[in-house]
């Protein structure tokens, strides 16, 4: 009976190749692409299925069938049919990089990574996406070294200079992970201890630790570097806010908006500010002016709010409350 199925088998493979020969295969697997395209996964899966089963195998369908899974979100079956496709044409650094790419999804980047270099070499100067990943996976695994490597070649640095430092911090901290980024920033003052953007980085970090100590002293050094950068201003004042010293506040807000009069948020933290030092309406004034500026920006509403019923203007009060009501939802 065994014998009598392998026959069978045997057989209808022979009859699908003959139907999906060298000239209908690509046709095929066509077809299978522009039902891919117009989100038909499955009916693509069927053909592609099919054209994989072919012996000997069809160029492309093993590919094909591995993007049509990686569509749908099976990244197991993806990661078979990208290895498949791999082990038959050794050139395609396509489904090398999608295996690398799957397998980073799968949650092994330990196994991505060796697919991911292999592209890199190949592409050296253009495939962001594989040095993306390739950084990616070594975060994951606390290389940090390697990681800083890798995007610095994706971005044109030396490895071991004080911009690659600062550039993986400055990736760590989009992660959400403060700790080893502020050693790599830490590095990075190291080898250049007036590097612009470094103390501001490390004063974020502080904000973050509700350090509003450690955080006014990094945006002050990063005002002296960096004279010129508004954002320092703006953070140096909140700091300033946050540990009561509100003529010192004011300053620093006052230098953000005048470096930038499209500082939404200087302006409003600014309002804040003197209507905490009893100048309500001058904050009623940059307040409006934070309004007309980003009428979406709640905090403006919040704190406008709050000047409007100091000086007895119940019904602006209770507008502009509602109105923050309706934009923190």
């Amino acid at each position: 009976m065994r014998a009598f199925c392998l026959i069978v088998l045997s057989l209808s493979l022979v009859a699908l190749r003959a139907q999906t020969g060298s000239t209908s295969g690509p046709v095929e697997l066509g077809r299978a692409s522009d039902l891919l395209n117009h989100g038909q996964p499955a009916q693509a899966i069927a053909i592609l299925q099919k054209l994989a089963a072919v012996e000997p195998p069809i160029a492309g369908a093993e590919h094909e069938l591995g993007t049509a899974y990686y569509s749908i979100g099976d990244l197991a079956e993806a990661k078979e049919a990208f290895a498949k496709a791999i082990e038959q044409d050794k050139s395609d650094q396509d489904s090398v990089q999608m295996e690398g790419l799957t397998l980073y999804r799968l949650g092994r980047p330990d196994a991505a990574i060796p697919y991911l270099e292999r592209v890199v070499r190949a592409n050296p100067d253009s495939n962001a996406d594989a040095h993306t990943i390739l950084g990616l996976c070594f975060i994951r695994l606390n290389d940090y070294d390697h990681a800083r490597s890798t995007y610095a070649t994706l971005f044109g640095q030396p490895p071991d200079s004080a911009a690659a430092f600062l550039l993986l911090a400055t990736i760590l901290r989009q992660m959400d992970l403060p700790a080893p980024a502020e050693a790599q920033v830490k590095k990075a003052l190291d080898i250049a201890p007036n590097l612009p953007l470094a103390h501001f980085m490390l004063g974020e970090i502080a904000v973050g630790k509700s350090d509003y100590g450690q955080a006014a002293r990094e945006f002050e050094d990063e005002r002296r570097l960096n004279p010129d950068f508004a954002p320092a201003y703006e953070s140096l004042g909140e700091a300033y806010m946050h540990l009561e010293k509100l003529p010192e506040a004011q300053m620093a807000l006052t230098k953000a908006i005048t470096l930038n009069a499209n500082l939404t948020s200087a302006f409003a933290k600014l309002g804040a500010v003197l209507l905490r030092r009893q100048d309500i309406q001058t904050a009623i004034m940059y307040l409006e002016h934070a309004e007309k500026l980003d009428p979406g920006y709640f905090e403006t509403h919040v704190i406008l709010a709050q000047a409007y019923k100091r000086v007895g203007r119940e019904d602006d009060a209770r507008r502009e409350g509602a109105i923050a009501d309706k934009s923190r939802h």
